[in-house]
C-alpha cells in the first residue's frame, strides 16, 4: 500500500508501519488504509527537512490545533489513534526515544447512546406484509440473522454457505481484521434462511442460464445473482423500516444494537455480548450498560409504589 509520499520519505518508517498494521495486527483493510493517511498527513503538515527524531510533542500539538479548524472532535480523536500507534511502532523500532503524545489529552467527546429498536418494533420490521416482492424471504432472512447473531452488515455481506451450521444453529462469521467468531442464531432465523435457499437456486440456476459465471460462495445474492453488498443491505434495512413506520431511521446498526440491548436488558453477563457482538475491549461493549440502566429506571419508576406519583402523593 505504498503511496508518493511514503516512497519519497524513506526517512519515516511509514512502510514498516503499514506491513505491521496488516501482518502482525491482521487490521483490515479499511483500517490500514485510514491509519496511513492520518500518518502521511501529520508528515507532510511537518515538511520533508524534520527527521524523526525531531518530532516532538510542540510537533504534534501544532498539528492538533490545525485539525480543531475543520475537523470534528471524533475524527481528531481518530487521527490521534492513529499517530498514537505510529509512534509506538517507532519506539519499538528504536527510531523514538519518547513518544511526543504522552501528556496530550485528545478532545472530549459526547457520549454515544446507539440507535435501537424496541422489541416491538423489531416484530414490526420482520413482519411479512401483504404484498410481497420476489426477495422478500432473502431480506427477512438477512434482518432475521443480524438481529438474531447482532453481526455487523458488512460481515452479512461476507458470508458463505459454507460458514452455517444448521443442525447446530451457528454461524462463522469474520469479523474485523479478518478474526472469526461463531455465534449461535435462532430457530426463527434458522426457518426463514432455510426457505431463502431455494430461491438463491433459482438465482444461481439463471445466472448460468444467461451463461454467466455463478457465484458459488455468497449466502446472499441480489437479483443478477451475484453477492449481494453491505450497501445494498442498509438500503433494503432502511426501505423496511419505513414502511413498518418506525419513528427512527432503520439500518443494519440499530439492528445489531438492537440485539446487545435486548440482551443486557434480559441479564446477559457483559463479557458474553462482548464475545458474540466481536468487539475487541470490553469498554467499546461497557456502552450498553448505560442503555440497561435506563431501562432499570424505567421499570422501576412503573413499578416502584414510592416512584410512581400516585405513591408521591400517599406520603
Amino acid at each position: 500500500m505504498q503511496t508518493e509520499l511514503t516512497k519519497s520519505m524513506d526517512v519515516f518508517p511509514v512502510n514498516s508501519f503499514i506491513d505491521w498494521l496488516e501482518i502482525e495486527r491482521g487490521y483490515s483493510a479499511n483500517t490500514v488504509e485510514s491509519y496511513s493517511r492520518d500518518v502521511e498527513d501529520f508528515l507532510r503538515s511537518l515538511g520533508r527537512k524534520t527527521d524523526l527524531s525531531e518530532v516532538n510533542a510542540l510537533h504534534v500539538q501544532q498539528y492538533l490545533a490545525s485539525l480543531y479548524l475543520s475537523n470534528s472532535a471524533s475524527s481528531v480523536a481518530r487521527k490521534m489513534s492513529s499517530l498514537r500507534a505510529f509512534f509506538r511502532h517507532c519506539l519499538r523500532l528504536g527510531l523514538l526515544s519518547t513518544d511526543p503524545l504522552v501528556g496530550l489529552a485528545g478532545p472530549k467527546l459526547p457520549k454515544y447512546i446507539p440507535i435501537y429498536l424496541t422489541v416491538d418494533e423489531v416484530f414490526s420490521l420482520l413482519e411479512e406484509p401483504k404484498k410481497q416482492d420476489n426477495l422478500f424471504q432473502r431480506d427477512r432472512a438477512i434482518m432475521e440473522l443480524i438481529y438474531s447473531t447482532g453481526m455487523r452488515v458488512s460481515e452479512a455481506a461476507a458470508s458463505n454457505l459454507a460458514d452455517m451450521d444448521f443442525e447446530a444453529r451457528m454461524i462463522r462469521i469474520r469479523g474485523k481484521g479478518d478474526k472469526e467468531r461463531m455465534a449461535p442464531f435462532g430457530r426463527t432465523a434458522a426457518e426463514v434462511l432455510l426457505q431463502w435457499l431455494p430461491l438463491r437456486s433459482q438465482l444461481t440456476a439463471a445466472r448460468i442460464t444467461r451463461g454467466d459465471k455463478p457465484e458459488q460462495a455468497a449466502l446472499f445474492l441480489n437479483s443478477r445473482g451475484t453477492r449481494l453488498t453491505a450497501r445494498s443491505i442498509e438500503r433494503m434495512v432502511a426501505a423496511y423500516g419505513q414502511r413498518a413506520g418506525i419513528r427512527v431511521q432503520v439500518t443494519p446498526h440499530a439492528l445489531r444494537h438492537s440485539f446487545a440491548t435486548h440482551l443486557v436488558e434480559m441479564g446477559m453477563d457483559l463479557r458474553m455480548v462482548q464475545e458474540l457482538l466481536g468487539h475487541a475491549s470490553l469498554s467499546t461493549t461497557q456502552k450498553y450498560t448505560h442503555l440497561n440502566l435506563e431501562h432499570l429506571s424505567r421499570v422501576y419508576d412503573k413499578a416502584h409504589p414510592k416512584a410512581t406519583a400516585q405513591g408521591k402523593k400517599a406520603t
